[in-house]
């Protein structure tokens, strides 16, 4: 690296050159393994304390109606450069495991989310988790807690009533009747609840845990105020189908959940938010951002760009994009793709920012097989547009 400043040499390590003080835009991507038969869906990537990264997904002959559904993860050495060979991470025998997603706190835990699935409908999921301090080395981990998440939701009945109570259209009174129903039925109201997205640990040291149920069709939050020794529930976001919520934070503590849109048209990412550090919410409303009804992800990267990875579809998966947002999501100015072919399937994006400032996604990748996708890039090649 003859000539070039210690600054330029070290980005350029990081896969990220510097051109005239200016990074240049780069984009990789690979299989994290072959492409297969098996179902390999709803992966969630993080990054270790050692820069290596860590990928988890659930992996059978279906999902919740396919009983040898499990997790599984890799591991992508950073000295090595390369994946490891798959392993399993955790598995409920009899019951499907699915929806996996993985956090490491600031106090450099690594915490592993998913549910079983009971009764093979999404309604019956019971939150497990497991956490651990000693996962640096190959394989799986050695958990040293493991337990599972019980809520009770916060005025379930009354937020329904409140949001979706004075819709005049007898279907939506039907389904508000319904609704109802459940949220006062103990079983119904507390059973069903999962994840999909990262867990988000605000400055205070509380940890938000984004959940959302397939019964109720909207979200909630998982808190926890003291590591993970007790959880409760926040308060639900009701809205027309809004589920699998990403939570990021604006500079004034406002919290903003974009969820995908399982509801009627037109199909548009939904949004809500909190202004008492995730406990209440509003009710959910429309973006201008089409959603398929398939899973998105976003964050706030360290120079205070929003980012977000979705399907921008109003049907269909096979077109997956990156946008990005100066302005806190007021608006989303540079779009890239990270997958546009049509017949394929690229959904359910996770992503995290390294710590050397590279994003990497990983995502579904369903094309003549079924495997998970690991994409590497910087925000200059989102701003860079499609070519």
């Amino acid at each position: 690296m003859v000539g070039l400043t210690r600054r330029t040499a070290l980005t350029a390590c990081a896969g990220a050159v510097l051109v005239r003080g200016q990074e240049r835009p780069f984009h990789r991507s690979e299989l994290i393994f072959p492409l297969e038969q098996w179902h390999n869906h709803s992966s969630s990537i993080v990054e270790l304390p050692n820069g290596d990264l860590f990928v988890c997904w659930f992996h059978g002959s279906g999902e919740r109606t396919a009983d040898d559904v499990k997790i599984m993860a890799a591991r992508w050495s950073r000295p090595r450069q390369s994946w490891s060979e798959p392993f399993d991470l955790a598995d409920t025998p009899g019951f499907p495991d699915t929806n996996c997603t993985m956090f490491v706190d600031s106090k450099k835990r690594l915490w592993l989310f998913w549910p079983a699935i009971l009764a093979n409908r999404w309604e019956s999921a019971l939150m497990k988790y497991r956490m651990s301090t000693d996962y640096l080395k190959p394989g799986p981990p050695r958990w040293e807690v493991a337990d599972n998440i019980l809520l009770i939701p916060r005025r379930l009945p009354e937020r329904i009533k409140e949001v979706l109570g004075q819709d005049p259209h007898p279907a939506a009174q039907e389904w508000v009747g319904k609704l109802l129903a459940m949220a006062n039925d103990k079983l119904s109201a507390r059973l069903g609840w999962f994840t999909r997205t990262h867990a988000v640990e605000l400055p205070s040291g509380r940890m938000l845990l984004p959940m959302y149920s397939d019964g109720f069709s909207f979200a909630l939050m998982a808190i926890t105020d003291d590591g993970g020794q007790t959880w409760f529930a926040s308060e639900p976001i009701v809205g027309y189908g809004n589920i699998q919520p990403s939570v990021l934070r604006r500079r004034d503590g406002t919290l903003v959940a974009y969820m995908r849109d399982n509801g009627p048209p037109p199909k548009r990412i939904h949004i809500a938010t909190s202004k008492d550090h995730g406990m209440s919410w509003t009710g959910a409303s429309d973006t201008s951002l089409p959603n398929p009804g398939a899973s998105i992800e976003g964050i706030v990267l360290r120079d205070g760009t929003w980012l977000l990875v979705y399907n921008d579809l109003e049907s269909g998966r096979y077109s997956l994009a990156v946008s990005l947002s100066d302005d806190e999501g007021a608006t989303w100015k540079w779009t890239r793709h990270l997958e546009q072919q049509k017949g394929g399937q690229f959904h359910y994006p996770s992503v995290i920012q390294a710590g050397d400032g590279a994003i990497h996604v990983t995502y579904s990748y369903f094309l003549q097989g079924k495997s998970i996708r690991h994409a590497q890039f910087n925000p200059a090649w989102v701003r860079e547009g499609n070519p």
